[in-house]
């Protein structure tokens, strides 16, 4: 699976652990910045990562800044794009099966470094599990085209 990866310099640290991860894990890694704890805006880079995301020429997408609030807000303005915080373990892993999350936002400030490595591995291995739950994203998919409502 190929994951792209971004954060602003409050998530660099934690980013620079997701990327030995990932790639630990046997997955490729786009890492598309920051590359150092210097002021940033997150906005500019959940921008590349979703767009990667919904170009396709990546898979997934994981995205990094102090809460991970404004990672989720910025991502979840572009079409075609779930994102959502995930804290632990369970709530990746129903993201993953029931609303088939394709970008992941974390907190830099929040996570520790030492249980980043479950949530993330879950994360990558869970599949969707479709049935009522695709028809639940359809929706969401209709109201990004429509934007009229339900």
């Amino acid at each position: 699976m190929r994951v792209a990866v971004g954060s602003d310099h409050r998530g660099f640290d934690l980013k620079q652990r997701l990327l030995e991860l990932i790639t630990g894990l046997g997955h490729t890694v786009v890492d598309v910045g920051t590359d150092s704890r210097a002021s940033t805006d997150y906005p500019d880079f959940a921008a590349k990562v979703c767009r990667l995301v919904i170009e396709r020429q990546v898979d997934r997408g994981i995205l990094i800044c102090g809460t991970g609030i404004g990672m989720s807000i910025t991502a979840n303005k572009f079409a075609g794009i779930r994102a959502a915080i995930c804290n632990d373990v369970l709530t990746a892993e129903i993201s993953r099966r029931h609303n088939d999350l394709n970008v992941l936002c974390l907190s830099g400030d929040l996570l520790g470094q030492r249980n980043i490595e479950p949530l993330i591995k879950v994360w990558l291995e869970t599949g969707f599990e479709g049935g009522r739950h695709a028809r639940r994203i359809e929706k969401i998919a209709r109201l990004e085209r429509d934007q009229d409502g339900c």
